[in-house]
């Protein structure tokens, strides 16, 4: 019988370890010493002062802090932060075992601005559904952001008026290492680690470096870092891909009335994900400071993903089945509206086969920025640069077999379906039923500039006056230049060479239910070769071009601001306006059209542009009180703004011929606005130590939802008009609301704990959900170091939240938690042990539509091991 860690078990076991392997570090060491506080204990308490300084309301993470845990990008940095959420897909793949995305108090992760050193980041997402369509996030892919590169992160929860807009929640700034900040000269930093997934059962390299040189008069410094990582993921799931109604009109409906208009899956399935990721980049950062009035510096970052996968899908069709082929269940039950299981002496099911050799994604920046002290009082500062981020999906394929026997399936609600084919085969591949695959890719790029400026007063209540402007231009691009469908011989000529393959014998077991093993699968390279096959596939640019996926957004922007800084006996403060032009342009492609472009497949279309200027005026306010030596009292009021996703401002529909279902957009779209206010209250009690309160409100007087509508479109593998269920945004109103608890403090000597709870209410005029709000979410960490010796056990959960719309119907995530830790152990000042482990709970993602007699999916993607030296001198 597998045994599987509880996260009670595995917090013992691995407190257990830190208690022995301390304990011994302690008896070796015959002749203690006096120890400079350095590691956890340090990096929390410049976390808290930085924190206790800001004049507005802030969290900080630094670069100890994120060393000390199984941190592999930043988005595993900040997230056992209070109000900050993670989820690890960004909409379409589903949940995969690296976070991917983050938000802020309950939101969607488009609703909050991430910045690296003030400017933005564009990255590109590599899973092809995030490329095109309806899910081109304005969301940065923290997937492409290793953690190595980070001085410290800060979480800016109220708005100033010098913050880029752009956060209604907040902003993410990734602060990265400066070169005259290093107290050495020479500074030479590595690590090796191997990486080992207990799902994949592979394991990988891990590599990174650093080399910073300063001279002796620290006026001139030079970075130069790089990473390379590999990493080998598999993932069992269980899909249900939408639901839709049976048709009146269908012979099931008419031999069994109370059928009608009643809730069925539109597949079930079995999916096997196989993947291994190869993250490989560098950064570097020039800094000149020939005197103390001038700085001026240099830096660039560049990230490469290289994400190849493969996917098998095991499908099961209720829906086609009932509504396509008129089959009538032999048996069924009703439950909540839903065909919840159903009895089939025939079925319409199919496996999908996907290759995908060329996804990935990259993202770079160069930016430039100086500081001068023109007078003792007055000091300009600016900053100019460019950011490229792309999600490209090259030469896939895509193949479906037909699946014989009859099918029964049974929704056991948060548990995973149970599916039979009586009669049927499924351990050797089907006939053909449909191929495809394509091109497909999202660019996104901006150019900025900003200058600003401080001068200092003398007066008693006015510190400084801060103004400036800042100018950008941001383009965003979705092509889908290749959709391909079978070629002249494709249903004909032999299916892919078959060598015997099968998913793997525990396959599904971490899910629970009883799921079968009992599937064959083909090697990607086999799907490689027929794709490849003359006629096989129609690879024609023209008539294959998918025009319906694409569109252009660009947007130029223009803002000036000015904000004064206040300060007075035990208060200080802030108050100023931010002024913002967006100019909008929009292209997109519609049907027909009086002078259309023809050849394509997908029908006649024509390129159209929509134009649009706005202007938001932004003010805000931030005050802080200190009450006592220990107590600080923060307030802040801000309006705020954040642009709607690319996806929903592009106005193109994306169609599944297989699910009948589609996404839209709204070039009408109006920004995102809230009114947002904050209240708390900080107790510094003691050293490294707080306890802290703060409430939250956001009046979203305008924000997205989702709604879905039925229309009619040409299905291009049926060859008819078809009925489908599209999903399109629309502006509404709102609120968010909520408090933020959280307490530290070092416990018993070496040991000490972290913990918070925040509680978020989020919710749309008509009483809906508003996305990604979680109402809970709560962090426990514990953490023992002494000289030698330092562990950490951080659990982190969520409670469920609705991610969005797909095919036709909600997807929520179940309320879930996971457990990590990380030990380290130091041989020698220069050289450390480090052992990490992400997920020891393995935990299962769970997802559902509109309730949980309406399951959508379970994920499991096992455990993961690092263990490394680190180095330094």
């Amino acid at each position: 019988m597998k045994s599987k860690l509880t996260p009670i078990a595995s917090a013992v076991a691995l407190l257990v370890m830190s208690a022995a392997t301390s304990a011994y570090a302690q008896q070796a060491d015959a002749n203690p010493q006096e120890i400079v506080v350095t590691g956890i204990r340090a990096s929390l308490q410049q976390s808290l002062n930085q924190k206790r300084n800001a004049d507005s309301v802030v969290e900080v993470v630094t670069a100890e802090d994120i060393g000390k845990m199984p941190d592999k990008n930043v988005a595993d940095a900040i997230q056992r932060l209070p109000g900050v959420n993670t989820q690890s897909s960004a909409g379409g793949e589903g949940g995969f075992g690296e976070n991917d995305r983050v938000s802020l108090r309950g939101t969607s992760p488009s609703l909050q601005q991430t910045l690296f050193n003030g400017h933005a980041i564009s990255t590109g997402d590599w899973f092809v559904l995030n490329q095109f369509g309806g899910n081109v996030g304005r969301s940065s892919s923290f997937s492409l952001l290793p953690s190595e590169l980070v001085s410290s992160v800060v979480v800016k929860k109220s708005a100033t008026a010098d913050l880029v807009e752009g956060g209604v929640s907040g902003a993410i700034d990734v602060i990265t290492r400066r070169p005259l900040d290093f107290k050495k000269q020479l500074t030479v930093e590595g690590s090796v680690q191997a990486v080992y997934n207990d799902l994949a059962k592979k394991t990988e390299p891990q590599f990174s470096g650093l080399i910073n040189w300063k001279n002796d008069s620290n006026t001139l410094g030079v970075l130069v870092q790089g990473f390379s990582e590999k990493t080998s993921v598999r993932r069992d799931g269980q899909e249900i891909l939408g639901y839709t109604n049976i048709d009146p009109k269908s012979a099931a409906a008419l031999a069994h009335p109370d059928l009608a208009g009643v809730k069925v899956p539109t597949f079930i399935g079995a999916t096997l994900f196989e993947q291994t990721k190869k993250r490989n980049g560098g950064a570097f950062d020039i800094e000149l400071k020939p005197n103390r009035d001038l700085t001026l510096d240099v830096n660039g970052f560049y990230s490469k993903l290289e994400a190849p996968h493969q996917n098998t899908n095991f499908l099961a069709a209720p829906a086609n089945s009932i509504n396509s082929s008129n089959l009538v269940p032999t048996s069924y039950t009703v439950r909540n509206g839903t065909l919840v299981a159903a009895n089939f002496t025939s079925n319409s099911g199919e496996v999908d086969n996907i290759y995908r050799p060329e996804a990935g994604g990259e993202s770079y920046y160069v930016d430039f920025n100086g500081k001068f002290r023109v007078t003792s009082d007055f000091t300009i500062s600016g900053k100019a640069g460019m950011t490229h981020g792309e999600g490209f999906d090259h030469k896939d394929v895509y193949y479906q077999n037909n699946v014989n026997g009859g099918m029964n399936y049974v929704l056991n609600g948060l548990t995973p379906a149970t599916v039979s084919y009586p009669g049927g085969t499924t351990n050797v591949p089907g006939s053909t039923a449909w191929a495809g695959g394509g091109e497909a890719q999202s660019v996104d790029k901006e150019t900025y500039a900003q200058a600003d400026g401080e001068l200092k007063l003398r007066e008693s209540v006015f510190e400084s006056i801060k103004f400036g402007a800042r100018f950008t231009d941001h383009k965003r691009s979705a092509e889908h230049p290749l959709d391909t469908r079978p070629g002249p011989v494709g249903f004909t000529n032999p299916g892919p060479a078959w060598s015997g393959q099968m998913y793997p014998s525990d396959f599904g077991s971490n899910l629970g239910g009883s799921l079968s093993s009992n599937y064959f699968k083909y090697d990607g390279a086999a799907l490689a070769a027929w794709g490849a096959v003359p006629g096989n596939r129609l690879l024609d640019y023209t008539v294959r071009h998918n025009w319906t996926d694409e569109f252009k957004v660009q947007e130029k922007t223009s803002a000036v601001y000015a904000m004064a800084n206040l300060g007075g006996d035990k208060w200080s403060g802030n108050f100023g306006v931010r002024a913002i032009q967006t100019k909008q342009n929009t292209l997109v492609n519609l049907a027909g059209g009086p002078n259309p472009i023809v050849g394509s497949a997908f029908g006649p279309y024509t390129p159209t542009t929509y134009e649009r200027t706005y202007t938001d005026v932004l003010p805000s306010a931030n005050f802080k009180y200190d009450a006592s030596a220990d107590l600080v009292i923060r307030a802040a009021i801000a309006k705020t703004m954040s642009r709607p996703d690319y996806s929903a401002l592009g106005g193109s529909v994306s169609l599944n011929d297989d699910a009948l279902s589609g996404s839209g957009g709204n070039v009408n779209l109006n920004p995102v606005r809230s009114n947002n206010f904050d209240l708390g209250a900080e107790w510094y009690f003691a050293p490294k130590s707080l306890v802290s309160v703060g409430f939250f409100y956001m009046d979203l007087t305008s924000v997205v939802a989702q709604g879905t509508t039925t229309a009619t479109y040409f299905n291009n593998k049926r060859g008819t008009d078809t009925v489908y269920q599209i999903t399109s945004p629309y502006n509404t109103s709102g609120k968010n609301k909520g408090v933020e608890l959280s307490y530290q403090q070092p416990i018993l000597g070496n040991f000490g704990v972290l913990t918070n709870y925040t509680y978020a209410d989020g919710k749309l005029t008509d009483g809906t959900e508003l996305l990604n709000s979680s109402k809970q979410t709560y962090n426990v960490t514990g953490f023992y170091e002494d000289a030698k010796f330092s562990a950490r056990l951080a659990y982190t959960y969520r409670s469920s939240y609705k991610a969005g719309v797909d095919r036709g119907a909600s997807q929520h995530v179940d309320g879930s938690g996971t457990l990590a830790g990380s030990i380290n152990y130091n041989l020698s000042d220069n050289l450390t042990l480090t052992f990490d482990a992400l997920n020891l709970t393995n935990t299962t993602i769970k997802m559902y539509a509109e309730n949980v007699d309406q399951p959508r999916a379970f994920y499991s993607n096992g455990r993961t091991f690092y263990v490394g030296l680190r180095a330094k001198m």
